[in-house]
């Protein structure tokens, strides 16, 4: 073989060898696109969390707070939508339409429950209730019969028991309170407003944040079959908070009839508002949705216990607010409830693409309502 041949075979090993490393790391970055954007929506959702309760200190009330940030959300992804998909723009319909309506009907009174629940208790307590989501959709699922209960299944037994658990996890880090595990670190006020004797305030903020749990269980599936329908991430983000913005526009104007409620002045409102828009909404909802339809409600929902740890860290170093026993261990109860449900989940989906590879003369099983992905999920709920 001359040189000339021995080297154009190296030059091509050359190529190829570089072309699998490039493919490889897209893969890996592929991979992990999801874990990080998660990760992201988490540390949104507590700055939303934290920032909105300054702004209702200042005397800003929760409609009008939902109605601004809905509104300039909308404006937000407008251009960015149609952009994203101006050349594969899937078709709307009047039944589109009406499934938009309903997704932002629920995640607006969401939104409503929350808020409220976060301007009587702390972003702390608002986070960690959220873990309660999982286990309430598995109840939610029972109920309306789209999942059956069988004592004699262990993974039913593990999931039912994970969610007794993380709703007594929810009570405990409501009603008790316990002994100061960290001080406060700086003379801030407080989001613990039980330290200050106000314990009916803390019991009916949580009690607004359970009901935005069984809320958003059905707000989580409910997307998922629309993204399913119209898979379009982006625009059905877009869709869902322009109608936010109308309802809530309309239910301000009806509830709050002084036009002074509607000022954004200290600048800390402003501020609020602008941040809500941007990162606790747009990119948070974006983020949210496209892991939703890429990795299923199951991995959204694993993040949720990640939100908690971020929200009491930054309580207590930014906020000053005191740990105490009685939340580390409502917050551990709800953990280890919401891991259960996902270790007796992981178990079923397991068991049933076991038997579904097996044998193909098998007669086909209805899957459960969390599937490990967005198809399976909407499939059921469909």
């Amino acid at each position: 073989m001359s040189k000339s041949s021995s080297s154009e075979v190296e030059v091509v090993r050359i190529v190829f060898e570089c072309t699998d490393r490039v493919k490889k790391k897209t893969e890996m970055e592929s991979k992990a696109a999801p874990y990080i954007g998660m990760l992201m929506a988490e540390c949104c959702q507590v700055g939303l969390f934290i920032i909105s309760k300054q702004a209702m200190n200042t005397g800003m009330t929760t409609f009008v707070f939902v109605s601004y940030s809905n509104a300039l959300a909308s404006l937000i992804l407008l251009p960015f939508s149609l952009f994203l998909h101006r050349s594969n723009l899937p078709p709307l319909g009047f039944s589109l339409l009406g499934w938009f309506f309903l997704l932002a009907l629920s995640g607006y009174l969401a939104q409503l429950f929350g808020f409220a629940g976060i301007n009587y208790s702390s972003p702390t307590l608002g986070t960690a209730m959220l873990n309660l989501v999982p286990g309430l959709t598995f109840l939610l699922a029972i109920i309306f019969r789209m999942e059956m209960l069988n004592t004699r299944s262990l993974t039913c037994l593990e999931k039912l028991v994970g969610t007794m658990v993380s709703i007594a996890g929810a009570f405990v880090v409501t009603l008790y309170e316990g002994p100061p595990l960290l001080d406060r670190l700086a003379p801030l006020h407080t989001h613990e407003l039980s330290h200050n004797g106000d314990q009916m305030k803390w019991i009916l903020g949580g009690f607004f944040l359970a009901i935005r749990c069984v809320i958003e269980s059905g707000w989580v599936i409910l997307q998922a079959v629309i993204l399913k329908k119209y898979p379009a991430e982006l625009l059905v983000v877009f869709f869902y908070f322009f109608f936010a913005a109308i309802q809530s526009g309309i239910v301000t104007l009806i509830m709050e009839r002084d036009l002074s409620v509607w000022s954004l002045k200290p600048t800390l409102r402003l501020l609020a508002i602008v941040y809500s828009a941007i990162f606790g909404y747009a990119l948070q909802a974006g983020l949210f949705s496209w892991c939703l339809r890429r990795k299923g409600p199951v991995f959204v929902c694993m993040f949720k216990p990640v939100g908690v740890a971020i929200a009491a860290v930054a309580g207590v170093i930014f906020f000053g607010d005191t740990l105490y026993l009685g939340s580390l261990l409502g917050v551990i109860i709800i953990v280890l409830g919401f891991y259960s449900v996902m270790w007796g989940k992981a178990k079923e989906a397991k068991k049933s693409h076991v038997g579904q590879s097996s044998s193909l003369q098998s007669p086909p099983q209805k899957m459960p309502l969390l599937g490990n992905n967005a198809e399976e999920t909407v499939n059921t709920a469909a």
